[in-house]
């Protein structure tokens, strides 16, 4: 079984910057990939509509080119495996641990949602081809909701504990400096 995990990332994602954006992005993008990259058992891709970012990733990393408002079912359909997710570039302190969890979840259901706090969610994973039904949206008020409507059956969308995305200022207090990993982000945000 071939599993892929997309990093999105978007120019937006830079709205919570303490400082010049472009570096914030990069920091959040590198430590997000950096947990993907550190996986067992995948193959990790970057899905950008900001350019030059190639320098942050490792040596064969495939990067497919979206656009700013490209939908997700776009990139879902761009992947080549068995199986899929697309995590936002904005959690860089997610724990791998909830990867895990989507593609287990995906045993039992042709869809996983990592729900965000306070709204939206973290990363979807799918069985691909994905369904003609699904169209995901990370950004959506109640993906998991959504999805769910558009099943033709309520056990198709799964879901996985929570996690937090950067998108305010004041998210960045939501950062647990106990946690392993984000040392990018760590590092910038101690400045």
């Amino acid at each position: 079984m071939t599993r892929v995990v997309a990093v999105l990332v978007r120019q937006s994602m830079a709205n919570a910057a303490p400082g010049d954006p472009r570096e914030f992005l990069e920091a959040i993008v590198e430590d997000t990939y950096e947990m993907v990259a550190g996986l067992e058992l995948v193959r990790p891709v970057l899905a950008t509509s900001v350019p030059d970012l190639d320098h942050l990733l490792w040596p064969g990393t495939d990067i497919i080119p979206i656009n700013e408002d490209t939908p997700l079912k776009g990139i879902f359909n761009a992947i080549n495996a068995d199986q899929a997710a697309i995590v936002s570039g904005d959690a860089p302190d997610l724990p791998p641990l909830l990867i895990g969890k989507l593609f287990r979840e995906l045993g039992r259901a042709q869809l996983t949602v990592c729900p965000a706090e306070q709204g939206g969610a973290v990363a979807i994973a799918a069985a691909l081809p994905l369904p003609d039904w699904a169209a995901p949206d990370l950004d959506a008020p109640d993906p998991v909701k959504d999805l769910r409507a558009q099943a033709p059956g309520r056990r198709m969308v799964a879901t996985t504990p929570g996690w937090h995305r950067l998108r305010t200022r004041a998210d960045l207090d939501r950062l647990d400096p106990g946690l392993e990993g984000w040392d990018s982000t760590r590092a910038l945000t101690a400045r």
